[in-house]
């Protein structure tokens, strides 16, 4: 039985160090305030040093705290991962998800149905969040991020590329056609603030240097497709998220002579020890037969258009924005 205090010590210490205040250990925990103070109490008269400071309401760390907490924390992500490994028999059928929003509800989203006509009685927990997973802190199998691929100490495989083109609806193209117009100083640019491709790199890479100075920003892909439907303006917008508008032609491109730029933009991301998971195995090998497929897609819709692709190494050869919450 002591040994069973002295461990639960360290699991409350281990939560009020994480969450910086004994209420919310306590109520991560489904204990009391008072047990998890009492803990941290003896916890403190056994090793004979203070492990907390009082900054207001909030708790921080003092140097002997700061120490244990390093370890204790490693010690309770591997019994995490041991519990998990346990357990993986009967939690195969259960994966959890986090993806970038704009891919999840545009790309992932009218794909799912797919996925579980084909994987029956699966758990599934899909959670579309503009921040990536902290694989030590929380429970998540697998994440899918739009940015560079540039997650330290993670695995990161590129899933399928951003093929970036000006969309606008047919009608407002056929008034930025009428005679007398010059399109690029006619037409309202609307970009998306999270892309890695906006405006003022793709205009520059195609030579163009006289435009509508009127721009709209928008903070999510959706939004800014959405302005472009309502006939607003031109989107430089990724087929990736926008390619159910081209299909049924609510969207057309603007400028069907100028490649189509296309860098790889989308990355499953997450622990290399959880690639040995069946969950992560059998959805990524979904995945990649539903890529397959988009990327045919894709290479029709751009043959329809008469498009080529002018496909980059986004890093070196593209003024970007290094974000990956789109």
């Amino acid at each position: 039985m002591a040994g069973d205090h002295k461990l639960n010590a360290y699991l409350y210490f281990e939560a009020v160090a994480r969450r910086g205040a004994i209420n919310r250990a306590a109520e991560e925990l489904s204990v009391s305030p008072s047990a998890v103070s009492q803990q941290i109490k003896l916890l403190e008269q056994q090793m004979g040093v203070r492990l907390f400071r009082k900054a207001g309401r909030k708790l921080s760390l003092t140097l002997e705290g700061e120490q244990l907490f390093q370890a204790s924390s490693t010690a309770m992500r591997i019994l995490r991962d041991a519990r998990q490994s346990l357990g993986a028999s009967k939690t195969s059928r259960r994966l959890s998800l986090r993806v970038a929003p704009s891919f999840g509800v545009r790309w992932l989203g009218p794909r799912l149905s797919q996925f579980i006509a084909e994987n029956p009685g699966w758990d599934l927990r899909i959670d579309a969040a503009p921040d990536p997973t902290n694989f030590d802190l929380e429970i998540m199998d697998l994440d899918i991020r739009y940015g560079l691929g540039t997650w330290q100490g993670l695995f990161a495989a590129p899933l399928t590329s951003d093929y970036v083109l000006p969309l606008c609806s047919p009608d407002y193209r056929k008034k930025l056609e009428a005679p007398g117009h010059d399109v690029w100083r006619t037409a309202k640019l609307i970009d998306s603030a999270r892309a890695l491709c906006q405006w003022d790199s793709w205009l520059t890479r195609n030579g163009i240097t006289a435009r509508n100075e009127k721009a709209i920003l928008m903070d999510r892909s959706s939004m800014a497709i959405q302005l472009a439907l309502d006939g607003t303006g031109v989107v430089l917008e990724s087929l990736a998220v926008a390619s159910q508008e081209v299909l049924s032609k609510t969207l057309v491109p603007l400028c069907p002579s100028i490649p189509v730029v296309a860098f790889e933009a989308y990355w499953p991301i997450c622990p290399t020890r959880h690639l040995s998971r069946k969950a992560v195995r059998v959805f990524r090998e979904w995945l990649d037969g539903a890529v397959r497929k988009h990327e045919e897609e894709v290479g029709e819709m751009l043959a329809m258009h008469g498009m080529t692709v002018d496909r980059i190494d986004a890093p070196v050869e593209l003024a970007v924005r290094a974000s990956n919450t789109r």
